[in-house]
């Protein structure tokens, strides 16, 4: 692989993985805002390598007439652990599914 990256390009190096967001804060300013997002992420990679990592989102945004934009997007890696992920994927169990729950049921 190149050590150079055009712009705009992605490269995808994960076989599979999983991300996890959590809520941060925002703080207004007026029509600027900063905020921040708690990520942790792991993954098998194409190599079979893995990654596990604790990272934040370091955002700042801009009110525009279309809603609020992003003008700044710094990810911050806070722990990287790379110990080969010991399990697999669940799968479920012949004749079991996933029930869609809506409506009244959601507050039962």
């Amino acid at each position: 692989m190149s050590p150079y990256i055009p712009s705009g390009c992605v490269v995808v190096l994960l076989h599979t993985g999983k991300e996890g967001n959590h809520p941060g804060m925002i703080q207004l300013e007026g029509d600027t805002a900063a905020g921040r997002t708690y990520v942790s992420e792991f993954g098998r990679m194409r190599d079979g390598s893995s990654h596990l990592n604790y990272s934040v989102y370091h955002d700042r945004y801009q009110r525009t007439p279309d809603g609020w934009k992003f003008t700044e997007r710094v990810y911050e890696v806070k722990y990287v652990d790379t110990t080969p992920l010991a399990g697999s994927a669940p799968h479920a169990a012949p004749g079991v599914y996933a029930r869609i729950m809506t409506g009244p049921e959601l507050n039962d």
